[in-house]
Protein backbone atom coordinates (compact mmCIF):
# COMPACT_ATOMS: atom_id res chain seq x y z
CA UNK A 1 0.00 0.00 0.00
CA UNK A 2 1.50 3.69 -0.63
CA UNK A 3 0.64 6.16 1.58
CA UNK A 4 1.21 10.44 1.77
CA UNK A 5 1.70 12.59 4.64
CA UNK A 6 -0.79 15.43 5.01
CA UNK A 7 0.24 18.30 6.47
CA UNK A 8 -2.66 20.94 8.43
CA UNK A 9 -1.59 24.12 10.14
CA UNK A 10 -4.15 26.32 11.00
CA UNK A 11 -4.63 28.66 14.64
CA UNK A 12 -4.33 26.11 17.44
CA UNK A 13 -8.30 26.45 18.38
CA UNK A 14 -9.18 25.03 14.80
CA UNK A 15 -6.71 21.34 15.51
CA UNK A 16 -9.16 19.43 16.89
CA UNK A 17 -12.12 20.26 14.55
CA UNK A 18 -9.48 19.66 11.60
CA UNK A 19 -8.75 16.27 12.96
CA UNK A 20 -12.44 15.26 13.20
CA UNK A 21 -13.00 16.70 9.71
CA UNK A 22 -9.65 14.69 8.23
CA UNK A 23 -10.78 11.20 10.43
CA UNK A 24 -13.86 11.77 8.60
CA UNK A 25 -12.42 11.54 5.31
CA UNK A 26 -10.32 8.98 5.70
CA UNK A 27 -7.41 9.56 8.24
CA UNK A 28 -6.87 7.22 10.87
CA UNK A 29 -5.44 8.90 13.35
CA UNK A 30 -2.84 12.25 13.93
CA UNK A 31 -0.60 14.21 15.57
CA UNK A 32 -0.91 17.95 16.75
CA UNK A 33 2.59 19.82 17.01
CA UNK A 34 2.29 23.16 18.19
CA UNK A 35 4.09 26.11 16.44
CA UNK A 36 4.53 29.81 15.30
CA UNK A 37 4.81 31.26 11.64
CA UNK A 38 4.98 34.00 10.04
CA UNK A 39 3.18 35.08 6.86
CA UNK A 40 2.98 37.87 4.45
CA UNK A 41 0.85 40.22 6.65
CA UNK A 42 2.59 41.38 10.02
CA UNK A 43 1.92 40.39 13.54
CA UNK A 44 0.22 42.57 15.46
CA UNK A 45 1.71 44.69 17.88
CA UNK A 46 0.92 46.27 21.71
CA UNK A 47 3.06 48.48 23.21
CA UNK A 48 5.32 47.14 20.82
CA UNK A 49 5.20 43.74 21.56
CA UNK A 50 4.70 41.72 18.84
CA UNK A 51 1.32 38.93 19.34
CA UNK A 52 2.32 35.65 17.28
CA UNK A 53 -0.90 33.90 16.95
CA UNK A 54 -0.51 29.72 18.16
CA UNK A 55 -0.33 27.10 14.88
CA UNK A 56 -1.11 23.83 15.52
CA UNK A 57 0.73 21.84 12.96
CA UNK A 58 -1.64 18.51 12.35
CA UNK A 59 0.40 15.32 10.79
CA UNK A 60 -1.56 12.67 9.68
CA UNK A 61 -0.32 9.29 7.44
CA UNK A 62 -3.17 8.25 4.90
CA UNK A 63 -3.98 5.70 2.30
CA UNK A 64 -2.47 7.68 -1.31
CA UNK A 65 -6.28 7.12 -2.30
CA UNK A 66 -7.51 8.62 0.97
CA UNK A 67 -4.85 12.24 0.88
CA UNK A 68 -7.28 13.72 -1.80
CA UNK A 69 -10.39 13.06 -0.04
CA UNK A 70 -8.99 15.02 3.44
CA UNK A 71 -7.54 17.45 1.82
CA UNK A 72 -10.97 18.63 0.17
CA UNK A 73 -12.98 17.72 3.57
CA UNK A 74 -10.23 19.96 5.36
CA UNK A 75 -10.95 22.82 2.49
CA UNK A 76 -14.72 22.49 2.23
CA UNK A 77 -15.70 21.54 5.53
CA UNK A 78 -12.35 23.32 7.42
CA UNK A 79 -13.28 26.94 5.36
CA UNK A 80 -10.09 26.78 4.12
CA UNK A 81 -10.85 29.09 1.12
CA UNK A 82 -11.31 32.17 3.97
CA UNK A 83 -8.07 34.00 4.39
CA UNK A 84 -5.83 32.96 7.31
CA UNK A 85 -7.53 29.96 7.91
CA UNK A 86 -4.77 27.90 7.13
CA UNK A 87 -2.77 25.76 4.41
CA UNK A 88 -3.01 21.91 4.06
CA UNK A 89 -1.08 19.77 1.40
CA UNK A 90 0.04 16.26 1.18
CA UNK A 91 3.38 14.68 -0.49
CA UNK A 92 4.34 10.85 -0.90
CA UNK A 93 6.28 8.66 1.76
CA UNK A 94 8.76 6.58 0.15
CA UNK A 95 9.10 4.15 3.89
CA UNK A 96 6.24 3.68 6.57
CA UNK A 97 6.41 1.49 9.46
CA UNK A 98 3.81 0.85 11.93
CA UNK A 99 0.99 0.88 9.99
CA UNK A 100 0.38 -2.69 10.29
CA UNK A 101 -2.89 -2.22 12.76
CA UNK A 102 -4.59 0.60 10.50
CA UNK A 103 -4.62 -0.71 7.26
CA UNK A 104 -7.55 -2.36 7.42
CA UNK A 105 -9.19 0.98 8.54
CA UNK A 106 -7.98 3.12 5.72
CA UNK A 107 -10.60 3.12 3.55
CA UNK A 108 -12.15 6.21 1.98
CA UNK A 109 -15.09 7.69 -0.35
CA UNK A 110 -13.17 10.07 -2.55
CA UNK A 111 -15.70 12.89 -3.09
CA UNK A 112 -16.14 14.70 -6.71
CA UNK A 113 -13.61 17.37 -7.14
CA UNK A 114 -14.82 20.60 -7.57
CA UNK A 115 -14.30 22.21 -11.17
CA UNK A 116 -12.20 25.24 -9.94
Amino acid sequence: MKFKMVIIITASELADQLVDIAKKAGATGATIVPGRGTGIHEALTFFGLSLDSQRSIILTVVSEACAAAVLYAVREEGNFKKPGTGIAFSFPLDHVLGMESQIAHMDCDMPDEPSS
